[in-house]
């Protein structure tokens, strides 16, 4: 054993490792003499020192195309074994380029990531399709944003109302053809009222609060707005605090008056129609008075305050309209509905404080919010019987003769 180990490496030991030398030094010569060519897909490119007032076409926000490209790399071998996507990224200079330009990509454009791997002594040519970039003028404008009505419904014992405010505007940056054709059209925001729950709404009420306000959370105020971003874009409008949808608790109201009717004849049938022929047939749903017939009936409201119907009730008739056909059409009516408004407002600034009053919104607007919310009352107002049922009624006439009864469904 010992005569094979003195044979291999103890005779003429000199030759030996002076050949074992001379074949490592050759190996490493010739291995990092080899040159190779290596493609790499899907890098991506971007574009760097872009002027604040444009923006390269193609871009997602942070400055990379949304186009991939291929590259093919010729050089040492060993370079090329250890290069991957992640060694390296490609950097276009926008400095000082035209509106449109073309950018041939060679190794300057090749900033290397990864420290052991020299790209710039192992890569001798780099080839790739050339990219024709574009930048456009960047604008600044203010987009119209409007609150639509909710979709969904709201929780039990609860009515939807409102939403206020109703129409926002959204800052904006972005090429100046795209933002000119989104500035003419109306960018519509919607809430699902599926994501209210009734404990939240339960949270919020109070006894004496005519409505139940709910502020909307700001993850809800983004729209969505393709043409200029990816993800949504919270709304930046000063008003957006103060978003909120109001719900009106569902509660039975009566009305503590007799409700008038007064029958209309169109003027486009006089000659047709004499009014001073036709009478109100008296019965068991119709009282007759001196001055006015009257709904003998009692009669409820929902979905509005007891402040609401407090003001108008005393300012409200059923008002039937007469045509020549078989059924007739009614509704009820506001009578002088400008003066119950002022009336309505009048009567909620006397109830709060100055310091309540401004607490939520500065003092104008929030007369504006009780006004659209006085409106909002009208526009909705229906009437139900003692067993919350809707009120329905069939009128008819003959020739002189106006029938008014209940329309019952089974």
């Amino acid at each position: 054993m010992k005569t094979l180990f003195h044979k291999w490496f103890l005779s003429n030991w000199q030759r030996k490792y002076f050949s074992w030398f001379i074949a490592i030094v050759a190996w490493f010569v010739i291995n990092h003499s080899l040159t190779a060519t290596k493609t790499i897909n899907n890098i991506p490119v971007k574009i760097v020192n872009i002027p604040s007032n444009k923006k390269v076409m193609g871009t997602q926000n942070n400055g990379t195309l949304e186009k991939m490209i291929s590259i093919t790399f010729v050089g040492n071998k060993t370079c090329l074994d250890a290069l991957n996507p992640s060694a390296f990224e490609v950097i276009v200079d926008a400095t000082d380029k035209p509106d449109r330009w073309v950018e041939s990509i060679s190794k300057k454009n090749i900033i290397p990531l990864n420290s052991a791997i020299d790209i710039v002594n192992g890569i001798s040519q780099v080839s790739t399709q050339s990219l024709t970039l574009e930048s456009v003028k960047l604008i600044t404008e203010r987009l119209p944003i409007v609150i639509t009505q909710p979709v969904g419904d709201p929780p039990r014992g609860y009515e939807f109302l409102d939403v206020w405010p109703y129409r926002m505007t959204l800052t904006v940056k972005g090429p100046e053809d795209v933002i000119n054709k989104l500035k003419l059209k109306e960018h519509q925001l919607t809430f699902n009222l599926n994501d209210i729950s009734k404990t939240e709404l339960d949270n919020l009420r109070q006894e004496k609060s005519e409505v139940v306000s709910f502020q909307v959370p700001e993850h809800w105020k983004q729209i969505s707005i393709p043409a200029l971003s990816d993800s949504p874009i919270l709304i930046d409008d000063a008003e957006a605090k103060q978003l909120r949808i109001d719900f009106a608790r569902y509660d039975l109201l009566p009305l503590d008056t007799k409700l008038p009717i007064n029958v209309f004849f169109l003027p486009g049938y006089k000659g047709i129609l004499d009014r001073a022929n036709y009478s109100l047939e008296e019965n068991l749903l119709i009282s007759k008075a001196s001055h006015h017939d009257t709904l003998s009936i009692p009669l409820y409201a929902k979905g509005v305050s007891a402040l609401f119907l407090e003001v108008v009730q005393e300012m409200m008739q059923l008002q039937v309209i007469v045509t020549p056909h078989g059924s007739l059409e009614w509704s009820v009516q506001f009578v002088n509905p400008r003066i119950l408004e002022d009336e309505y407002v009048a009567r909620l600034k006397s109830e709060i404080s100055d310091e309540e009053l401004s607490k939520d919104f500065q003092p104008i607007l929030k007369e504006i919010y009780w006004r659209n919310r006085f409106r909002s009352y009208m526009s909705r107002f229906e009437l139900f019987k003692e067993d919350g049922s809707k009120l329905a009624l069939n009128i008819k006439c003959d020739k002189s003769r106006i029938y008014i009864t209940e329309n019952i469904e089974y």
